[in-house]
This record gives C-alpha cells, structure tokens and sequence, in this order.
C-alpha cells in the first residue's frame, strides 16, 4: 500500500510545490488548499500516513486544524509558516505537532523531514522482533513497543510518535537522569542546539495527557540544570 499524505495550505502555488516533490518519491498525495474539506477528507477514514500543515490559513487555521486531527488520530504532523518566533513554533509542538519547518524552505529538506517522521512512525507501528519482548510495567504504566499502546491505570493514552518515543526511552532508562540534548538526539536524531525547546514542550504535553500535576509529577520529574528522569 502507497504512503498517503495529506497537504494543506490555500497558498496553491506552494501546496502544489509540495505534491509535486513528494509524488516524486512515490507517495500518494491528497492536496487541498481548503482546510475544512482536508478535515472531512481525514474523518471519512482514509488512510493517512502523514499530514503537512499551513499554519494561516482561512476558515481554520493550522493550529486549530492540528487540534482536530489529534483529537482521533495520532500519524506525525509537520506544521509550514512564514513565522518564525519561537512562540509559535511551541504553540505548534504543545497542540500536537512533531515537526515545524519555515517558510521559504527547500523542497529537498522537507522531503528528508517527511522521510523521517515516517520512518519513526512506521518503526512504532510496524511491531518489534518478538511480540512480547518489547513491554514496560511498572507502577500502572504499561508501555507496549510491539502495539504502539500505552496505558496509565488501565486508561489508554493517545500519544503521537514522538511522545511514545520520549516516554520509552525515560522509561527504559528508569532511575537514569537524560539531558534534554541526549533525549532530543535519541529521537530526533538531529543534533541539539542551546535554544532548543522542543522536549520542553514535549514533556509538557506528555504530562497533561498523564494527568500529572505541573509542580509535582509522578512519573517524570525534572532535575533542574540537568535534565529528566522516571524513577525506578
């Protein structure tokens, strides 16, 4: 079955650009410049395997168009704008988003970024060697690498790819404090930079969805100056 990807943006010349660059990889492509008809498009259940993102868009911007996919649906989002202040790049990571790339770019690196999140979203979701092989118990936490599921006290958690890869590597490395650099490293498999924010935002996030509180959680803890850790 072809890789579907689904693109939004109402700038046409752009949004073709995009179709243009990925068909040429041989994925399947479902192009809309209208983000409500890409909505109805995702929620009549077609396959989607991806979905990029125009944050300005009319009737619905990216931001609130990102809040419905994660809703239902957890395949990565990579999200365009022509901003580039750091706030709206944690508004897009804290809604759901696992990927922000700034206009004007090169079509070449968006292919590679696509690429990418694929490849992890298709390694968390395609099983592991032996089922059974791959599952984190502890404490009410059940984290299954085989499924791509995870509970806490029997209540599933809906994580994107990005959120199940930072919470299985806390948790394989319990009692272990990560840098925010080795985290970032580990799952991106970027390099870090100083002003990086990205796990911030993405521990956060995690957090809410544990329904841990902010000043004293009890999974993931924070070690000022250092990094975070799961106790053992």
């Amino acid at each position: 079955m072809e890789t579907s990807i689904v693109v939004v943006d109402d700038e046409k010349e752009i949004a073709d650009l995009i179709e243009v660059y990925l068909k040429n990889e041989n994925y399947e492509v479902h192009t809309f410049y209208e983000p409500l008809k890409a909505l109805s498009f995702i929620k009549s259940g077609q396959a989607v395997d991806l979905a990029i993102l125009d944050v300005m868009m009319p009737q619905l911007s990216g931001f609130d168009l990102c809040r419905k996919i994660r809703e239902t649906y957890t395949f990565p989002v990579i999200m365009l704008t022509a901003k580039v202040e750091d706030m709206d790049k944690i508004t897009g990571l804290t809604i759901g988003a696992d990927d922000y790339i700034t206009k004007p770019f090169n079509p070449l690196e968006m292919v590679a970024r696509v690429k990418a999140q694929l490849r992890r979203y298709t390694r968390y979701n395609d099983g592991g060697p032996k089922p059974g092989e791959n599952v984190i118990d502890f404490a009410g936490l059940v984290i299954n690498k085989d499924t791509h599921s995870c509970t806490l006290y029997d209540r599933e958690l809906n994580l994107t790819p990005i959120e199940f890869s930072l919470l299985w590597l806390l948790c394989e490395n319990r009692g272990r404090v990560l840098s925010s650099e080795e985290l970032f490293e580990r799952v991106w498999g970027e390099r870090y930079l100083d002003s990086n924010n990205t796990i911030m935002v993405h521990i956060r996030r995690l957090r809410e969805k544990m329904g841990e509180p902010p000043r004293n959680p009890k999974f993931i803890k924070t070690v000022w100056g250092v990094g975070y850790k799961i106790e053992q």
